[in-house]
């Protein structure tokens, strides 16, 4: 049976996710010292970011560079005591380029002390 703190933290973050509330997770899910990791170097940064101001700020680098028009979570998949999934579904349209893409990708989260500790992002292998 997985424990109800991380079962709570992972339906939590899923729903807000699927109902545009991102900023609302962060501000109720995350640790003050989360780290998040992305598989690839985003924007002028490098993969990883620490702090909750960091990761807002990664996060209106986000909303800045591209027009979103749907994101869908599938999961919580949890794993152990501490750890689950979602599989994030995007289209997105990138404003520099104009172009509009869907893209799939896999968050990893660990939960410790009932937050959100480190969040990691996995990209499928294209082409």
């Amino acid at each position: 049976m997985f424990s109800e703190e991380l079962t709570r933290v992972a339906n939590s973050l899923a729903d807000c996710c699927n109902s545009g509330r991102e900023a609302e997770a962060l501000d109720t899910l995350y640790a003050p010292d989360c780290v998040s990791v992305e598989a690839l170097a985003m924007g002028d940064g490098g993969r990883e970011t620490a702090g909750l101001d960091g990761i807002r700020g990664k996060h209106d680098w986000w909303y800045g560079a591209h027009e979103v028009h749907k994101v869908s979570a599938e999961g919580p998949f949890l794993f152990g005591d501490d750890q689950f999934s979602l599989v994030f579904d995007m289209d997105v349209t990138n404003k520099e380029t104009g172009e509009r893409i869907q893209m799939k990708e896999v968050g990893l989260y660990t939960v410790s002390g009932g937050k959100i500790s480190r969040e990691e992002f996995f990209y499928p292998l294209m082409g």
